[in-house]
């Protein structure tokens, strides 16, 4: 049973380490479903699941390579390797259709790319800043996303779709 409970636990010598890498983990989890729900709201395909999942994974290998004595190099590294990794699953959420000028789901490929950048930031302990990127990114979502509708679509003229 002592293995089980040192399996456990390995990585949190004590009650505070844990208690912050809960806080990390809800707050990931929360920030990505902040966005995910706009997201799910605008009839989006990746909405509050893939958003919280997207956040959240990146905090995990954050907070997996720095809780275990990663150096600064190797940190870098797992970065590098989310930040690309991320790039190709937004690939994934980007259609181009028939029409020459009609892409769709930029905007949703961009929008798990900060979901990533803000996991990562709460990951190495930047709450502050992944707060303030969320917030951020729910402005450019919202406000930009209904200004571009009033002004650039409005005309009946055909234009790109980067929805």
């Amino acid at each position: 049973m002592d293995i089980i409970w040192e399996e456990l636990t390995r990585g949190f010598p004590d009650a505070r380490q844990f208690t912050q890498v809960l806080i990390r983990m809800v707050a990931a989890a929360l920030l990505g479903a902040v966005i995910g729900l706009q997201r799910e709201r605008a009839g989006k395909p990746a909405g509050i699941k893939t958003h919280i999942l997207a956040t959240l994974g990146t905090t995990v290998f954050v907070l997996a390579c720095a809780g275990y004595g990663m150096s600064s190099d190797g940190l870098s590294r797992v970065i590098q390797g989310i930040v690309t990794g991320i790039g190709f699953l937004g690939a994934g959420a980007i259609l181009k259709l028939d029409d020459k000028r009609d892409i769709k789901g930029l905007t949703t490929a961009a929008s798990i790319w900060i979901s990533a950048a803000i996991g990562v930031a709460v990951g190495l302990g930047g709450l502050g800043l992944a707060l303030l990127a969320t917030i951020l990114t729910m402005l450019v979502l919202a406000i930009i996303g209904s200004m571009e509708l009033r002004f650039f679509k409005k005309d009946g003229a055909p234009s790109e779709s980067v929805e």
